[in-house]
């Protein structure tokens, strides 16, 4: 079944960076696209970017635009997701999906908090 395990969270302060990491296993990785997606405190579920199966093309939402990339490791089975120039409003807890533009089947999730 499909399995993945999200990592790389914590606590950063404003303007900071951190890189997220998703371990996958359960499918072909290789075959798949993967996205990343958020939830916020009190907020529905965010999609935030995706990645083709090959890594050649990537989308990203309008918020973290030109602040976040997504990448992957395909002979690792791991998605990545590095976030820079954060900000509280990225606070959430971030879950890796399998699909485009998808929320499920996604991981348990990884905190991130952005304060001072």
């Amino acid at each position: 079944q499909v399995q993945l395990v999200e990592s790389g969270g914590g606590l950063v302060e404003p303007g900071g960076s951190l890189r997220l990491s998703c371990a996958a296993s359960g499918f072909t990785f290789s075959s798949s696209p993967m996205s990343w997606v958020r939830q916020a405190p009190g907020k529905g579920l965010e999609w935030v970017s995706t990645i083709n199966s090959g890594g050649g093309s990537t989308s990203y939402a309008n918020s973290v635009k030109g602040r976040f990339t997504i990448s992957r490791d395909n002979a690792k089975n791991t998605l990545y997701l590095q976030m820079n120039s954060l900000k509280p409003e990225d606070t959430a807890v971030y879950a890796c999906a399998k699909g485009a533009y998808s929320s499920t089947p996604r991981g348990q999730g990884t905190q991130v908090t952005v304060s001072s």
